[in-house]
């Protein structure tokens, strides 16, 4: 597979080609059949700029939870759920997942928030150290790495061979997030999600936390990092110690959303429709709801990590609702 260009203007003009092609060998989900070996990866890296300091969204993997709204909750809102996703033309089935890795340059400061996957022998997932090394950034360059929250999909790209993967970076994270996986019972009594994997997902988590505990630096709730570049903002409810991320650069802003929206439609449409991976389903929805309501008096500009790559936009009053109103791409910076 070749590597993205390091020149925007040759990326950017790669894109299309590799768009098509996408268009005409299809997608897969995680866990699906493998891909055509002829199957050529549209584009997964976007630059952008925050203020003066560089910016990247990369995508980690292309991936579906093939659950669908058997997922969300509260059950009994499927069908309304199901009329929304119809009335604007989303596909019945599985719901995609996209996991979009933040990335910050500024001086010989490289900042990571959350890390995907990790590398794996899966072809559609674990393709942020590729996306890093497009754009000329080593493992070793990274000084920064900032968790959002333990779940695999943020945590288990900080670990690589049983030692972490930024051997140079500083990792973040609030203390609430992780107690709740180093205590001695983890409570998951109030989750709708799936019981039988949460052994092995525990045991995961505490042994990531035991090998980034030399490196680990307790965050605080609204903690202001490299200058108030980065500031700290619990949000829980999807787990005990979520938090989001406000980053301020030369007058302007991007907070970034993390966990608290899983899809694009259906957690704006009626931010009371949780998904089954929230650890604390009314709390996640009480969080929501107030995130929601800022950003869309004051037109913050946001960043998901699971909303469709690159994941910039802005959330938008409508109705009894929202609207995620996704950013156009720009071709020059």
């Amino acid at each position: 597979m070749a590597k993205l260009p390091l020149s925007r203007r040759s990326f950017l003009a790669s894109s299309a080609g590799a768009l098509a092609v996408a268009a005409t060998t299809g997608t897969t989900s995680s866990g699906a059949e493998k891909p055509s070996p002829n199957l050529i990866r549209g584009p997964f890296v976007y630059p952008f700029r925050i203020g003066e300091v560089e910016a990247w969204s990369i995508s980690d993997a292309s991936s579906q939870l093939g659950d669908g709204l058997g997922l969300m909750w509260p059950e009994e809102e499927r069908p309304a759920m199901a009329q929304a996703m119809k009335s604007h033309g989303e596909p019945d089935g599985p719901i995609p997942l996209y996991v979009n890795v933040l990335v910050l340059r500024r001086g010989r400061e490289v900042l990571l928030f959350d890390a995907g996957f990790g590398q794996r022998d899966n072809p559609n997932m674990g393709w942020l150290m590729e996306g890093l090394a497009s754009i000329g950034i080593t493992p070793d360059q990274v000084t920064a790495g900032f968790l959002s929250h333990a779940h695999g999909d943020h945590i288990n790209g900080f670990i690589q061979n049983g030692k972490p993967t930024f051997p140079n970076a500083a990792f973040h994270v609030l203390p609430a997030e992780r107690d709740f996986w180093r205590g001695p019972n983890p409570d998951f009594s109030e989750s709708k999600r799936k019981k039988k994997p949460l052994p092995n997902m525990i045991k995961g988590a505490r042994e990531k936390f035991d090998i980034l505990d030399p490196v680990t630096v307790p965050l605080r709730d609204g903690d202001e990092l490299f200058g108030g570049l980065v500031r700290v903002e619990a949000a829980p409810g999807h787990t005990a110690g979520h938090c989001c991320f406000r980053i301020r650069s030369g007058g302007e802003e991007l907070l970034h959303l993390m966990d608290l929206a899983h899809h694009h439609l259906l957690m704006f449409a009626d931010p009371n429709w949780g998904i089954a991976f929230d650890h604390h389903p009314q709390q996640a929805i009480a969080t929501r709801k107030q995130y929601w309501a800022r950003a869309a008096h004051a037109h913050t500009r946001c960043y998901g990590f699971h909303l469709p790559w690159p994941g910039i936009g802005k959330i938008v009053a409508e109705g009894h609702g929202y609207r995620w109103w996704p950013e156009a791409w720009k071709w020059v910076s």
